[in-house]
């Protein structure tokens, strides 16, 4: 069995994708981010970074319990603990190569981009448009690569496309304003819909729904999001 600790965020998403593709058995915990959840000790036991997604394997390597944190050691482990979503042998330099460009340079640069233009104060143009751009960038070397290819690496579907997909289904938001987000790079848009029409992907927007998350972002949210905006004693509440 899985414990997948989970909250509503493009990382968690891609875990939730992989889990509904390999329909391996998995338990659902949510973790309210918003509500500061992810820095109580008895998480952090399981990902010291204080960060979702992580996961236990109560059957990990040799019958032992097994934590996993961070999204593309996530992916990795599952892959290969199923057999299932690595390519070939041939195709593994690639699959790590853009594995890492996504985990490194799509993913976070993504992730400011958003934090920059929907969280940040206002008066920031020169981070908003260097989170932007850099976040453009990703997607032009991305889309590049997909010239005349259905998938990232190898000719089938694997874990570095979802790992993609998880990050350009908020392309509305890292591109705020455009009227087609995905539009200037063709062949990213037909890979983000290549993976959307999966079955598993519908199966996956359900995952914890069942579940209350907080979405008031009052102080608070921004306290619990982001606590290295504030003094060390301003987060002992949160311990």
């Amino acid at each position: 069995m899985i414990r997948f600790y989970f909250h509503p965020t493009p990382n968690p998403a891609k875990v939730a994708l992989f889990l509904e593709e390999a329909q391996l058995p998995y338990e659902v915990i949510p973790v309210d981010t918003s509500m500061g959840e992810q820095h109580l000790a008895a998480f952090r036991a399981i990902n010291p970074n204080g960060k979702v997604p992580a996961i236990v394997d109560t059957q990990g390597p040799g019958g032992k319990q097994a934590r996993v944190f961070d999204s593309t050691a996530i992916l990795l482990y599952l892959a290969e603990k199923t057999g299932r979503f690595l390519g070939s042998p041939q195709d593994r330099p690639e699959l790590l190569s853009w594995l890492l460009f996504l985990a490194s340079g799509l993913g976070p640069f993504s992730g400011q981009a958003v934090h920059f233009q929907f969280a940040a104060p206002q008066g920031l143009d020169y981070a908003v448009n260097r989170y932007r751009r850099e976040a453009e960038r990703h997607y032009q070397v991305l889309d590049a690569h997909l010239q005349g290819r259905t998938y990232i690496v190898g000719d089938t579907y694997t874990i570095a496309d979802m790992s993609a997909w998880g990050w350009l289904d908020r392309a509305s938001r890292v591109r705020k304003g455009a009227e087609d987000p995905l539009g200037p790079y063709p062949n990213l848009k037909r890979l983000f819909e290549t993976v959307e029409a999966r079955p598993a992907v519908a199966r996956a927007r359900e995952v914890g729904k069942n579940h209350e998350f907080k979405k008031v972002n009052d102080e608070e949210t921004k306290r619990a999001l982001f606590p290295s905006n504030y003094p060390p004693a301003a987060q002992a509440g949160l311990e």
